[in-house]
């Protein structure tokens, strides 16, 4: 606990510093800043700019192999105060205890420990932020966006040639710092307002999708026939918090209907919070009535009747489950709000 509290007040001071130096387009970590608006800037970005290709990029294992080594020359480019450096110093090589045998840790940021984001966020400020922008202005010939949430970044460019030439590059930036990127998770496609028009030219099929941060982000038109960015819950995270329901369901099999159902409302409603966002109705819906058919499940194994009425069915749903709404607004309504210039 008092290791907690030490590293929670070094945190509140260096982030005083590193905030005036952190790019508008880093939004992991940050105070005052949220996964929607990275999504928010994302979208604005892609219709806003002359965005015709995509990189989305993970970096493989980040959080377990950063450099202790390059962390501390990060730290020390701002910070002075030999205290702090001690302590982060002695945090990094804290090592990991498993089964009640300590080993000592060379390299990457401890699991769970208060200064790791902030940690990360300042090897990446060296390592992608400051570079990606040298790079736009010096080597980019049309237009680039970068948004980074942690190391989950999305890069788009107008050129596909660019776009090529970045991905090389930025290999090869990261093996300078002993980094990699997921080679399942790293894709450049063709992405963008003239993505399907030039796809349909050339005979090709529908524009690839990409996801980030929870989100596949696709190509596709609104009621009026213009270009939009469509923003769905990506599959897997969808399929893993069902079963993670699933599973929480059977063992609460005995509990009352009421403790039961107060706590799957609290459950879609949590999911709601995040996922709820325009255009993605279809699938809370589909998550609301997983759910249910989850329940009225369990409902059944335990009732001598073994079944539930429909009557019985509906009454528990309406009671108990909400219905999903929209709770987030469009991205650029949002962006424009929190960018008015």
């Amino acid at each position: 606990m008092e290791d907690k509290i030490v590293q929670q007040a070094v945190v509140t001071i260096l982030n005083e510093i590193y905030e005036v130096d952190f790019r508008g387009f880093s939004y992991g970590y940050r105070p005052g800043r949220s996964p929607h608006q990275a999504l928010d800037a994302l979208s604005v970005g892609i219709q806003r700019k002359r965005v015709n290709w995509i990189l989305d990029a993970d970096i493989s294992g980040f959080f377990d192999r950063m450099s202790h080594e390059w962390t501390l020359k990060f730290v020390q480019h701002r910070v002075a105060d030999k205290r702090i450096l001690r302590l982060i110093q002695k945090w990094l090589k804290a090592g990991v205890s498993e089964d009640g045998e300590w080993s000592e840790t060379k390299i990457g940021t401890p699991q769970g420990a208060v200064i790791s984001p902030l940690l990360a966020n300042i090897y990446l400020h060296y390592v992608f932020d400051l570079w990606v922008e040298a790079w736009r202005e010096k080597v980019a010939e049309g237009e680039v966006i970068a948004i980074r949430y942690a190391d989950d970044l999305v890069v788009g460019f107008e050129n596909r040639a660019e776009a090529e030439r970045f991905l090389q590059h930025f290999q090869e930036r990261l093996a300078r710092f002993g980094l990699e990127l997921h080679p399942e998770k790293a894709r450049r496609i063709e992405f963008g307002r003239f993505a399907r028009a030039n796809r349909q030219a050339r005979g090709e099929g529908e524009p690839e999708s990409f996801t980030f941060l929870g989100f596949t982000h696709s190509c596709g038109n609104n009621s009026r026939g213009n270009f939009t960015i469509w923003r769905r819950t990506e599959r897997k995270r969808l399929e893993a918090k069902l079963q993670q329901v699933k599973q929480t369901l059977r063992a609460r099999m005995h509990e009352p209907v009421r403790r039961m159902g107060e706590w799957l409302g609290r459950v879609l409603n949590g999911y709601y919070r995040y996922h709820a966002v325009p255009g993605n109705q279809a699938s809370l819906y589909r998550f609301r009535m997983r759910v249910g058919r989850y329940w009225m499940h369990v409902l059944a194994r335990r009732s001598q009747r073994g079944r539930l009425s429909a009557a019985r069915v509906t009454r528990l749903h309406e009671r108990w489950l909400p219905p999903p709404r929209v709770m987030h607004p469009y991205p650029s309504v949002r962006f424009d709000a929190i960018h008015p210039r």
